[in-house]
């Protein structure tokens, strides 16, 4: 939404071109640090990492990331960041290594569908208030660090509707029915400064939420016209491709694995008219259009998430971050049922067949927890089959 208010142009070529931004060092700084402060604060884990072990941590993801991922343009840059990083762990180690509580979570991935949105929201720390209040706080790495509406806002409205956060804390405090964020943070790594801020009343939530809808009507909509800036246009990573500068629409290849072209842009004034615009399209060449890059991009992603975990299996990673995403691998165990006809016959014989509706490998394997299912006709089910551990490789957003 952010991307789309700066420019609605930039958007489109981020999310429907897909067509990456090159790396960023600052990126790159702060999801190192995020991955730290998940390390010390982890539920799961039932004492904290000393100072020590988490400099090390520091360490192992700093040098498991390329100095061309990092996005610095030289190497003394890269140094003094990674020894920034030092500094920063060291002094927050100093101000509240002696102090350090578990959160109810860290690092939360919270997707919430709503008025015909799908949110998905990742959450630094979630703390208890007790009482179905929450904590949200993010921490901030950049040189400053000021208060942004939607953001916070964007915060409040996922966690005390989502369903998952409402799980999390019903599992410190099972009568809760209802969550309420009391507080909003900012925490600034660098200088140990923690920002709180007051939730959102209902009529600024009201306004932020109709501005949300509208964000949405427009993009569904296609209205991706160029917001153009000088000192916008200047660091933009699109600048030789777009039509204000180009004086015409974007039509090179699209997806995660394109180039942006490094050409000039051509000599005229980027605030130009546009070009004349060519014939329309009829609707038939536009979903002709479509379904081929649909095709290409399914193609594209399979092949990708191939390459990714066969890389992540040769280092032993489980997970691995790029400079705006982070892959990360679940396990889990599936049973197999290979004697397909011998399966069916018996699950005709045990008057189960119908619960399938369709007997597929999935569909069986789910009689296994279901409910109504004796246990002993599930016991016979599963010795028909065989356990097989199957990999899941899921791609999130890094903040």
């Amino acid at each position: 939404m952010g991307m789309y208010q700066e420019c609605p142009q930039k958007y489109k070529f981020r999310y429907v071109h897909m067509l990456p931004e090159q790396p960023k060092y600052y990126f790159a700084f702060g999801s190192a640090l995020h991955e730290v402060m998940e390390y010390i604060y982890n539920p799961a884990n039932p004492s904290f990492p000393t100072l020590e072990e988490a400099l090390s941590f520091f360490k192992t993801h700093w040098d498991s990331t390329s100095f061309d991922q990092k996005g610095y343009q030289y190497m003394e840059k890269e140094a003094q960041g990674f020894e920034e990083g030092r500094r920063i762990i060291s002094a927050y180690y100093g101000k509240h290594g002696n102090t350090l509580k578990h959160p109810l979570s860290v690092e939360m991935k919270s997707t919430l569908d709503v008025d015909g949105l799908s949110l998905i929201s990742i959450l630094d720390r979630i703390d208890y208030l007790g009482e179905g209040r929450v904590q949200i706080l993010d921490y901030k790495t950049g040189k400053t660090v000021h208060r942004e509406p939607d953001q916070l806002l964007m915060y409040q409205k996922v966690a005390e509707n989502s369903p998952a956060v409402l799980q999390l804390v019903q599992r410190v405090d099972p009568a809760v029915k209802q969550v309420r964020v009391e507080r909003l943070c900012f925490y600034h790594l660098p200088s140990l400064q923690e920002l709180t801020f007051e939730r959102g009343d209902d009529k600024e939530m009201y306004e932020f939420w109709q501005k949300v809808l509208g964000v949405a009507d427009e993009i569904r909509a296609g209205k991706f016209a160029p917001s153009p800036e000088e000192n916008k246009c200047r660091w933009c990573d699109y600048r030789n491709i777009c039509p204000v500068f180009t004086g015409k629409e974007y039509d090179g290849p699209s997806g995660w694995g394109a180039k942006i072209p490094n050409v000039p842009p051509p000599a005229h004034n980027p605030f130009a008219a546009p070009a004349p615009a060519a014939a329309p399209k009829t609707d038939g060449e536009i979903l002709s259009e479509k379904i081929d890059r649909l095709g290409a991009l399914t193609q594209e992603e399979k092949r990708l998430r191939g390459e990714i975990s066969a890389l992540m299996d040769k280092l032993g990673y489980k997970r691995h971050f790029g400079t705006k995403f982070r892959a990360e691998r679940t396990e889990k165990e599936k049973t197999v049922f290979d004697d397909r006809q011998k399966t069916l016959d018996f699950l005709r014989s045990a008057g189960l067949l119908n619960k399938t509706l369709v007997p597929t490998q999935s569909s069986i394997a789910a009689l296994l927890s279901d409910p109504s299912v004796p246990e002993e006709t599930k016991a016979r089910l599963r010795a028909l089959g065989r356990q097989e551990r199957e990999s899941d490789l899921q791609i999130t957003e890094a903040e």
